[in-house]
């Protein structure tokens, strides 16, 4: 028998965050960790008190046809980089390791190739987090160095998306 790889361990666990997801299109989970302990978890929903998409059966994104990674300011989620980030000690995140991994509410498969967007990229780095680690399929996964993010700055680029 072989034993999982200590990233796919952390990647199993934030799938696992992404079930308490509440959003209707994808369901995020990610969890920071730092010195082989893991800092703080998130996901996506709606803010404590508020009514999530799942509950109003209602997603506003879907309604006006916007695409994936724009008009974030219409979206009730806080997404679940920013949950972990919210959740955890600056000097806890500072040279950490961001897992995330993102299913389909739908299916509960994976859907590989998503990144964070603009919004949770900026509080990344400014979170201190140097590794961000994305699940693309059951084994394989894509590890991102946050400097590449502050050097190739995509805010620039006036593209949208992810």
């Amino acid at each position: 028998m072989s034993r999982i790889s200590k990233h796919n361990y952390y990647l199993d666990i934030a799938q696992t965050v992404a079930e308490r997801g509440t959003c209707m299109r994808r369901l995020f989970g990610a969890i920071i960790v730092k010195d082989d302990v893991i800092v703080s978890t998130g996901y996506n929903g709606a803010p404590r008190g508020r009514k999530n998409c799942n509950e109003l059966m209602d997603c506003i994104r879907d309604r006006l046809n916007i695409p994936r990674g724009e008009r974030y300011e219409m979206c009730r989620s806080v997404h679940a980089e920013a949950n972990a980030i919210i959740a955890a000690a600056r000097e806890r995140m500072l040279g950490s390791t961001l897992y995330m991994v993102c299913v389909s509410p739908k299916t509960g498969e994976i859907l590989g190739g998503t990144n964070s967007c603009m919004m949770c990229k900026r509080q990344i780095i400014n979170a201190g987090i140097s590794t961000v680690i994305v699940r693309d399929t059951k084994e394989d996964y894509r590890i991102i160095n946050v400097s590449d993010w502050v050097e190739n700055d995509d805010s620039l680029s006036g593209q949208f998306g992810y």
